[in-house]
């Protein structure tokens, strides 16, 4: 046992040796990276002078709103929708101080709404959205959805060096999968969740514009979707609208 617990401590002072940077210099490249992830360079070794690269892989936590017919912030709080972001960094200045992104993103949302129902019409196919007027117990169980995939391309501005302050300015281009509304009643037997996919003017091309303003690794979000979630001219128009929180694990 004794034996045992020398090895360790051995072990761990060697491993804390080695974390200490052996050229306090400033005028050496240091070899230490921030940021989770940052030593997976693929198959070949980073090279020390090579610029440093940020923001290529990074999720966008958001609240989910609309806006159009619709007055924004009228939802309910638990509206989440979540980013993913596989981004390159193309450096523009030598410094990185300016660079452009570009990649692909996935994307949720769900907007959570009460006393609104949405309705087709079927002889013109139209989709309204009408004002319930009746009070009922399970509609604050009501939610909108939708899944996209999308081509992102950023310009990037930040100080230098790693602990930075950084503006992103990007716009999206993508194709919405689906767009449905899913209700959740309380039934006899337990919980009832009935879905709709069956709108017939779902827009599915997507464009949006969004902006990050932050420190390093963490930074705030905001999205505003151009293109409206219906596409027929006579259906109601609602425009998805995301706020939230950006991190950057590399």
């Amino acid at each position: 046992m004794i034996k045992f617990l020398s090895i360790a401590f051995l072990a761990i002072l060697s491993f804390s040796a080695a974390a200490q940077d052996p050229s306090p210099q400033p005028n050496l490249i240091s070899r230490f990276r921030p940021g989770a992830i940052w030593f997976l360079t693929g198959y070949r070794p980073a090279q020390t002078e090579k610029v440093r690269k940020y923001d290529r892989l990074i999720f966008d936590l958001t609240y989910n709103d609309w806006t159009g017919d619709r007055q924004p912030f009228k939802n309910k709080w638990n509206s989440i929708g979540f980013n993913t972001n596989l981004m390159f960094d193309i450096p523009i200045t030598k410094g990185n101080t300016m660079s452009l992104g570009l990649g692909i993103c996935h994307s949720l949302y769900r907007i959570s709404y009460s006393y609104l129902q949405f309705q087709v019409d079927t002889s013109n196919t139209v989709t309204n959205l009408n004002e319930i007027q009746t009070f009922a117990p399970d509609l604050d169980k009501h939610f909108l959805c939708g899944n996209s995939l999308s081509i992102p391309v950023e310009l990037r501005f930040r100080s230098p060096k790693w602990q930075h302050f950084k503006v992103h300015l990007g716009a999206k281009v993508g194709y919405t999968f689906t767009t449905y509304t899913k209700e959740v009643f309380d039934a006899s037997n337990g919980k009832l969740v009935v879905k709709n996919n069956q709108f017939p003017d779902i827009h599915r091309l997507l464009y949006s514009a969004h902006a990050r303003i932050g420190f390093r690794n963490f930074a705030l979000f905001g999205s505003y979707q151009f293109s409206p979630v219906f596409s027929n001219a006579g259906s109601t128009h609602l425009n998805v609208l995301q706020l939230g929180l950006s991190i950057s694990l590399f």
